[in-house]
């Protein structure tokens, strides 16, 4: 089953911390945004292999879009 990570907030994505094929643990950022000059790490909540990364650093975010999908 994929668990999709998802973004809680209009951000803009300052960097990736994960790639196609990487291997995620439970709690390991695997993205940090940034909103109103504040760094924030999107977390994993499960473990597993990343199969999508559906976004690239620069790019702005709304809140519910899909960032990592794991499987």
């Amino acid at each position: 089953m994929a668990e999709q990570i998802r973004a809680e907030m209009v951000a803009n994505v300052l960097s990736l911390l994960v790639s196609s094929g990487d291997r995620v643990e439970p709690g390991q950022a695997v993205v940090i945004m940034e909103s109103m000059k504040m760094e924030i790490p999107v977390l994993a909540e499960h473990g597993g292999t990343v199969t999508t990364v559906s976004v690239a650093e620069g790019d702005v975010v709304q809140e519910g879009d899909v960032i990592v999908e794991l499987s």
